[in-house]
Formats: structure tokens, sequence, C-alpha cells
């Protein structure tokens, strides 16, 4: 299981707790090998041209299969042409958190203050591109607001920024920052799903202040497109044995199982492309 990302992220975790239980499924080992760079074009291109013989396959993301087709014009791979998609399996809002020392509350206040202080507001994001800084875009042209975009690395070192005080604001994932709030360290201001999540009632959605925003990381299992269909099928089919099995353990991280088919998750990937591909067009956003 091709996971193009470092491991220790959203997509990573999601994978080994996956790969774990379809070991037992399957009945062989299922193992994660973490081929990171480039935004996650380096493990996805792997994966495309891999052999369609069901032994390899791609813990593809909203990133690897969406973002990155408005933001690459040379993109080595086609999200769509060269993969057939398989299953869905995690899906988890991002948590808009700020620093302590801000003395921002609650995302009234944020807009507020960054209203009055034009671009004097910085968030930290995992890159240029990212999905969390495509949240900070989207927040910025809903809210009508300015914001400092602050990109680092990998999400990693921009959370521990905003732990720091280094950086007032990120879109992080829940289970990186959920931690770190519940800890008093970052201050929770809003879940980026349309609604507040029944595991974090106390936790308002940034929809009910900014309508219109939602913001969801996902994952989903994907192939080559050559692969032939019965195996697409028994992959789907053991993923979606597993996945009612993994409902507590993902819920302790602020994932959700997502479960769909090879026809949503293809429905999914040409809203996502669309959308995302507007933000950033928007946005003026390149990573060539």
């Amino acid at each position: 299981m091709i996971v193009a990302f470092a491991p220790g992220g959203f997509t990573d975790i999601a994978a080994r707790i996956l790969a774990e239980r379809l070991s037992v499924s399957l009945g062989q080992p299922v193992t994660v090998d973490n081929r990171a760079g480039a935004a996650g074009i380096i493990g996805t291109e792997a994966a495309a041209r891999s052999a369609p013989d069901g032994y390899t396959v791609l813990m593809g993301t909203i990133s690897t299969h969406a973002m990155n087709v408005g933001l690459y014009r040379n993109l080595t791979y086609d999200p769509v042409a060269d993969f057939a998609p398989v299953s869905g399996v995690a899906t988890s809002p991002n948590l808009l958190v700020a620093h302590p020392s801000k003395g921002i509350q609650d995302v009234a206040a944020l807009i507020a203050r960054a209203r009055a202080e034009p671009g004097v507001l910085t968030y930290g994001s995992g890159g240029n591109g990212t999905s969390s800084h495509l949240a900070g875009e989207l927040f910025k042209s809903l809210a009508g607001v300015d914001l400092l975009h602050v990109p680092f690395r990998s999400t990693a070192p921009a959370a521990s920024a905003v732990i720091a005080g280094q950086v007032d604001l990120m879109f992080d994932t829940l289970p990186s920052s959920l931690p770190h709030s519940r800890e008093g360290r970052l201050v929770p201001l809003g879940v980026t799903s349309a609604q507040r999540l029944p595991a974090l009632p106390t936790i308002p959605a940034v929809a009910e202040t900014v309508p219109g925003f939602e913001m969801g990381v996902w994952t989903a299992l994907f192939v080559p497109a050559a692969t032939p269909r019965p195996i697409i099928e028994q992959l789907d089919r053991a993923t979606r044995e597993v996945l009612p099995h993994l409902t507590a353990r993902f819920a302790e991280l602020g994932l959700e199982p997502l479960v769909a088919g090879s026809v949503e998750i293809s429905g999914l990937l040409r809203s996502e492309i669309a959308r995302w591909t507007q933000v950033i067009r928007a946005a003026r956003i390149t990573a060539d």
C-alpha cells in the first residue's frame, strides 16, 4: 500500500490502521510503503506505473487526486485516467486553531481582528497548495479577510510553529491538533465540517459563522486503471468488510470511515477537482 506522504500524517495513520485489518481479511501481509515527496506526486506516479495486478494499491487523497490537478500544469499522472477507484477509507475535517496568546476565542472574533488588522494575522500550512493552505485561502475568500500565509515543508513543523506562538493560526488535521487543544496549548475555533461533530459537540463548525465554508480531507484506495474488474471488486469487498471494525479507532483520532465504492469515489473526484481548481485559480496559486 503506497502512501505518498511521510509517516505520521493523516494519510499514513489511516493507511496503517487499514493495512493491519486488511492483512487478516485478505490472508496475506499488507505493508505500507511511504514514498513521500513533491506534494505526493512521487508516490502517486509510482502507483500509476505499477503492475495492474492488485498487489500494489495507492492510498490516494484530496491532495493527490484533486488539488494537484489545479496546482501543476504538467502533472505527471492523470488522477482520473490513470487510476481506478477501489473504495473509500477515511474522512476528517480540519480544525481551525489559534495560539492562546492571541486572545481569539471564536471565529467571529478572528474575523473582527483580521478586518481591523488586515494582513497582520498569520496562518501556517504544510506548504504551498496543500490542504491546510487551500483551507486558509477558502476561508479568506468567504470571510472577506486578509491573512498572511506562512508555508512550511510539511504540516508537522507548521503545527509546531503555532504551538510555539511563532504563527497565529492554522487549519490543522484533527489527529494532530486535537490533543494540543485539549491540553490548552491551542485554542480550537471551529471544525471545517458543515456541522458540528457528534464526538466534539462543544466545538462549533466554522460554517456557523462563515456560511458555505466546508473543508474535509479524505483518503481512498486506488489501483492502476488497467487492473481487472474482479480484482478491484475483491479489494473493495475486503475494505468494506473491515471498515466497520475501524470506526472506534478512527473516532479516537477524529476520523470517520468513508464508505463509498468506485462509482461514488469517481463522482467525488469530479466534484473535488472542479471545486479546488476554482479556489486555486481565484487565489492565483501555482506549484510549478
